[in-house]
């Protein structure tokens, strides 16, 4: 009739502070190799573990997909404390420079909704990661179907 078919869209949000993916960080000792994994991985772990549990999505997503990931990290004191600052933070218009990079947020969440929402990461062609302040530290996540 001339419409556009309704594509699948997916929303959801991971409500605490975003953890980024660990890097493996290898080193010769003693004649030995030695490779070894950021603390900071095992939270980013469990986190994600615990969204594979609470998302009943009923079918996998077969189709190229776009993801718009927006992560959302506590404030810090030196934000929260300048009401000037803070007023910028909430608008969107200071935003968070420092370490980790945006790269390493998303590559935690691609890989946690493997066989999830969609077969495989791959099936990923078109990606947005945003970094800003929040009173209310989260990860926004929403996956859409590519139309062909």
């Amino acid at each position: 009739m001339g419409g556009k078919e309704q594509l699948d869209c997916i929303k959801f949000t991971v409500y605490g502070e975003p953890v980024a993916q660990g890097r493996p960080r290898g080193s010769i000792r003693n004649g030995r190799c030695i490779c070894e994994i950021q603390q900071n991985q095992s939270n980013s772990n469990s986190m994600w573990h615990w969204l594979r549990l609470s998302i009943a999505q009923k079918q996998l997503l077969l189709v190229l997909s776009q993801m718009d990931v927006k992560v959302y990290r506590q404030m810090p004191k030196s934000v929260s404390n300048s009401k000037k600052k803070k007023e910028k933070a909430e608008k969107g218009l200071l935003r968070p420079t420092t370490k980790p990079d945006v790269d390493n947020y998303v590559k935690g969440v691609k890989d946690a909704l493997n066989h999830l929402i969609y077969k495989d990461d791959s099936q990923v062609v078109d990606l947005k990661v945003s970094k800003f302040y929040s009173e209310e530290p989260r990860v926004e996540i929403k996956i859409k179907e590519v139309s062909a």
